[in-house]
């Protein structure tokens, strides 16, 4: 059975094709169109999924969307009655657009997908998944499980804002699901807003900031406090209840009320751009507490109702990897699994699976080793010979290596001498991480090499940290983690034998801890002492032999590996992409396929 999942409209746009119930490809908008998070319809990546399996969508069984839009605006009608008049100006702005576009979903829809220009999808072969549907079965069909507990935290998806289902096989159970107005992801996306990120696209900044709160410090403390005490009710199972009074998702434009929050806090909402202070650090820290304990509350909940040693979990709040180590080291289960493409993008091929097993009911076939979605590398790749060409037409002067094996030599010995260099190879990745695809990646031992990423590469916040990655049987060696995460999914701690006297020291100024170099690889180093890891195994081949000659080149087996972008765009797609981000930033070499082009 050939079905293609679509999810699009609200953000993070992306098609992704199952064939016989394997995810063959999978693609996010944003990295054709260039738009960060584009919600448009996903033209381009789906376009490019039929022709990756030489289809037309007469051929497919189906086509099917990660979301329910008549359940969506069911719950925005029944929130503008309940809260009128406060909800005037909201319903004013979103009913023109939800009767003139988006309650005809099935009509956009099909408009999209005539303009493939890949022929005529028959009516009757168009499907709707519930959203939280669609996040369970992308957590539980391509895991490594036969059976697990499956938890879907998000913002709001219909009216499911959280679900604990139970999988087995081919079948899935709802047993819990948290309804709008209360959610976690909401919680954490009105903090997200305070604290002058974007709302759907910042709130891993946020994660990254909380760690330069003072863990000790009385402020914290009392953010946490007032957060509990004020505008959140926690349930011994994790179910959360939000104060409405203090948030104006349900009835404004914003997602607070910006001067109760300034009274409460006292301080004002930052600005985007505005210096970041201790205080902000503070709150990052007592909000990223509050989201950890309700994690670990519902995880619970969720092995208490299913009793299995394995869950699965997916929805944009699962792609906080701070939270993930956490439930990974409180031992509630034995093994955790992670969604790659957690967020809405993941939907797609969620809405695929789910319509795959449970309304055709195909079979589920045993569970491997390891997982399904293929190193998650589900994406376009180019060859050497469109490499060359693409080169050609940007005029850019570059020289044949002759292989895999010279381009990791070259590019290892370059990035030991202190370079810089973007990594390009083979098929491009699933979901917001680079995982060695499309990769800039960079000495880990180097002091200077955070900062000077940020600063004239990345050119985004300077607190921001970068992972590392490291080869698979030398991870424990260097992290406390006996668990694979080939998907940068898990904070794990740095090993005490890899810290300096100065690891577990903090400055009173939080800015002064950026300078402090705590372990043998201070680049990947958080000041808690704390890294998001990847770890490459023998099925990631390209990015394994980079390690591995970096290894031989130096003894150290870990490597900077952050994506390749700049600060406001998607991950690169194309060898053009790619070398057009080279050339705008200080990467001194780029690496595509077996091309090397040098900047100097």
């Amino acid at each position: 059975m050939k079905i293609l999942g679509i999810s699009a409209f609200y953000h993070d746009a992306a098609a992704a094709l199952v064939v016989d119930g394997d995810i063959t490809a999978a693609a996010q908008e944003e990295r054709f169109s260039r738009k960060k998070n584009d919600a448009a319809f996903p033209s381009a990546a789906a376009r490019w999924c039929l022709d990756e399996q030489g289809l037309s969508l007469e051929d497919l069984d189906a086509v099917v969307f990660y979301d329910k839009p008549l359940l969506t605006f069911d719950r925005l009608v029944e929130t503008w009655h309940a809260t009128a008049p406060a909800g005037l100006v909201q319903f004013v702005r979103s009913a023109p657009v939800w009767l003139k576009e988006k309650l005809f979903s099935r009509r956009l829809i099909h408009d999209g997908l005539r303009g493939l220009e890949r022929g005529t999808l028959p009516r009757d072969r168009l499907r709707f998944c519930e959203h939280h549907l669609s996040h369970a079965a992308s957590a539980f069909y391509p895991s490594p499980f036969d059976e697990a507990a499956i938890l879907t935290l998000d913002g709001v998806g219909e009216w499911a804002t959280a679900s604990i289902c139970h999988g087995r096989g081919r079948e899935l159970t709802l047993l819990r699901e948290l309804r709008f107005p209360h959610s976690l992801g909401l919680l954490y996306s009105a903090f997200t807003r305070f604290l002058g990120f974007r709302v759907n696209s910042g709130e891993y900044k946020l994660m990254g900031l909380a760690p330069y709160g003072d863990p000790e410090g009385e402020r914290a403390a009392r953010f946490e406090a007032l957060i509990r005490e004020q505008m959140v009710s926690l349930g011994a199972d994790g179910a959360i209840r939000l104060d409405p009074s203090w948030f104006q998702y349900m009835t404004g434009l914003d997602m607070i009320h910006a001067s109760r929050w300034e009274a409460l806090f006292g301080f004002p909402p930052r600005g985007a751009e505005e210096e970041i202070e201790a205080h902000h650090a503070d709150l990052a820290l007592a909000c990223q507490r509050v989201t950890e304990d309700a994690v670990l509350r519902l995880a619970q909940t969720a092995r208490n109702l299913t009793g299995s040693p394995n869950i699965c979990m997916a929805g944009g709040v699962a792609l906080n990897c701070v939270a993930n180590g956490k439930l990974l080291r409180s031992g509630i289960f034995d093994r955790i699994w992670v969604q790659p493409a957690a967020g809405d993008a993941g939907g797609a091929p969620g809405a695929a699976l789910a319509l795959h097993h449970l309304g055709f009911e195909q079979p589920r076939g045993p569970a491997g080793p390891g997982d399904r979605m293929r190193d998650s590398l589900l994406g376009p790749a180019f060859s050497d010979e469109e490499i060359a060409c693409a080169a050609a037409r940007l005029g850019a002067t570059g020289r044949r290596l002759g292989g895999l094996d010279a381009a990791a030599r070259e590019a290892a010995r370059r990035l030991a001498a202190g370079e810089v260099g973007g990594w390009f190879q083979g098929a491009l990745e699933w979901g917001p991480r680079a995982l060695g695809s499309r990769s800039i990646v960079a000495d880990a031992r180097d002091p200077e090499m955070q900062r000077r990423l940020n600063k004239k590469i990345k050119f985004r916040e300077g607190f921001r940290p970068f992972a590392p990655v490291v080869l698979e049987e030398d991870a424990a060696a260097w992290f406390e983690i006996d668990v694979t995460s080939p998907y940068m999914l898990f904070t794990a701690q740095v090993r005490a034998t890899r810290l300096t006297d100065a690891g577990g020291t903090r400055s009173s100024a939080w800015r002064d801890q950026l300078a402090v170099p705590r372990s043998e690889i201070p680049a990947v180093t958080h000041v808690d002492c704390s890294a998001r890891l990847q770890t490459v195994g023998p099925t990631h081949p390209t990015f394994r032999r980079l390690l591995e000659a970096f290894r031989d080149e130096t003894g150290c087996p870990v490597l900077i590996n952050t994506s390749f972008n700049v600060r406001g765009e998607p991950i690169v797609h194309s060898p053009e992409d790619a070398y057009r981000c080279f050339m705008r930033t200080d990467m001194d070499f780029l690496v595509m396929g077996d091309h090397l082009f040098v900047k100097s």
